[in-house]
């Protein structure tokens, strides 16, 4: 037993050695950096040679732990500090992004190198993405000219899908942002993108990671409006993304008057107050009629909480809605917001199925109340529906529809007789 305990610690030590020997070795990239710039220095500026080197390499060395040299390499030439300097101890090649050729074509290239690298070794896709949030963060270090051949490669890999969105997080770094590195580095990013794809594959990547709200973080507070953005990129021939970002904020402006408004009306606020509040927001966020009208509505219809029987639920929506007129009354002073409130009546009634039978019932009273006038619901009747259950609303309107025309007969030949 006393041998045995003897033992132990003389084993335990060799191994803690063996290992401690064995991560030194592994953790040590200079004879990993040598065989690729080597490989590249023989390759040159040939990139098909170069894929193909990078392809059969994967096989000898090990990608898998030196990833971040591996394109450290391939972007700037060498292994980078902390801020974006080469490292002098570290043998480097003249063949890298940084040092080719400044325009689309070759940037274009240098993507299918990377495209392919990883698509032939897929584990790299993740350190590939970190690599690029690095060399983001590290764009004060570089010059003009390595920065606008990254922005590029950047902007072409995000339009083919290699990387996600979210690697544009670096570029609100303080910093960057301050001193204007960041919005130059936009945009000869999104130029590139759009030019490989369109406005379209921009906004669906940016939503995709909840980064198409965030744009206006490029600038500084101070410089963070709609105003300074929109001329910015106007300037600088990207209107497809000033406009991108202006109906951005004016999804979000309607989304936050909409929340305001329902936390408004649970809260008891007056409606002068309610009417008040929503005016002041249409004049500062830029809001017209007929999209407040649009949101009043859908705030009004979702403040309370709906009788499922279909008996019931058309008594409920004229005793909600009447209380409401005044609401709806101040956002219909013209003809379009009228016949907007009618199609987002028609259309709610449609989605809601036990509101089918109120349609009717909804339009006369918000007839008497004097929110919708006869020439919008005529306008409506005769050609400005939606093929949402038209044939359904158009039966139910029918009556009061002839009632209108005949009433506006019998006031015009009274005008007649007058004259």
């Amino acid at each position: 037993m006393n041998n045995q305990k003897q033992q132990k610690p003389t084993l335990t030590g060799q191994r803690f050695k063996t290992r401690k020997r064995d991560e030194k070795e592994r953790f040590d990239p200079s004879q990993f950096q040598e065989s690729i710039v080597q490989g590249l220095n023989q390759t040159g500026t040939d990139l098909e040679a170069v894929a193909k080197f990078l392809d059969a390499s994967g096989a000898k060395l090990d990608y898998r732990r030196y990833a971040e040299t591996l394109f450290d390499i391939l972007v700037a030439g060498g292994m980078l500090a902390p801020g974006g300097t080469l490292s002098d101890d570290m043998s480097r090649t003249e063949f890298c992004l940084f040092t080719a050729k400044e325009d689309l074509e070759t940037m274009q290239a240098y993507a299918q190198v990377f495209n392919k690298l990883i698509r032939r070794y897929k584990y790299l896709e993740k350190g590939f993405e970190e690599e690029i949030k690095k060399l983001l963060l590290f764009l004060k270090g570089f010059t003009e000219s390595e920065r606008n051949k990254l922005a590029m490669l950047t902007g072409i890999l995000l339009a083919n899908g290699n990387i996600s969105a979210s690697i544009l997080s670096s570029l609100f770094n303080e910093n960057l942002v301050k001193e204007g590195v960041s919005a130059a580095f936009a945009v000869k990013l999104f130029k590139s993108w759009i030019n490989e794809k369109d406005i379209n594959s921009v906004a669906a990547s940016l939503r995709k990671v909840g980064m198409d709200n965030r744009l206006m973080e490029l600038f500084p507070a101070n410089k963070r409006s709609c105003e300074h953005f929109s001329k910015y990129f106007t300037d600088a021939g990207l209107k497809e993304l000033s406009d991108f970002a202006r109906n951005q904020q004016s999804i979000g402006a309607r989304k936050e008057l909409q929340k305001e408004l329902q936390e408004q009306m649970s809260r008891g606020e007056t409606l002068k107050d309610i009417i008040g509040y929503v005016r002041e927001e249409m004049k500062k966020t830029n809001i017209s009629e007929q999209t407040a009208i649009g949101i009043v509505w859908t705030s009004v219809m979702s403040s309370v909480e709906w009788n499922k029987k279909e008996e019931l639920v058309t008594e409920q929506a004229i005793k909600h809605l009447k209380q409401y007129s005044p609401l709806l009354k101040a956002f219909t002073s013209q003809g379009l917001s009228e016949l907007t409130l009618l199609l987002k009546i028609q259309e709610y009634c449609y989605d809601n199925i036990h509101f089918m039978k109120a349609f009717q019932k909804i339009v006369v009273l918000l007839y008497k109340a004097d929110v919708l006038s006869e020439e919008a619901i005529l306008k409506w009747y005769t050609e400005g529906h939606l093929a949402k259950g038209k044939s359904v609303f158009l039966e139910q309107m029918k009556k009061f529809v002839e009632w209108l025309k005949n009433a506006e007969e019998e006031s015009e030949s009274e005008e007649e007789e007058g004259d």
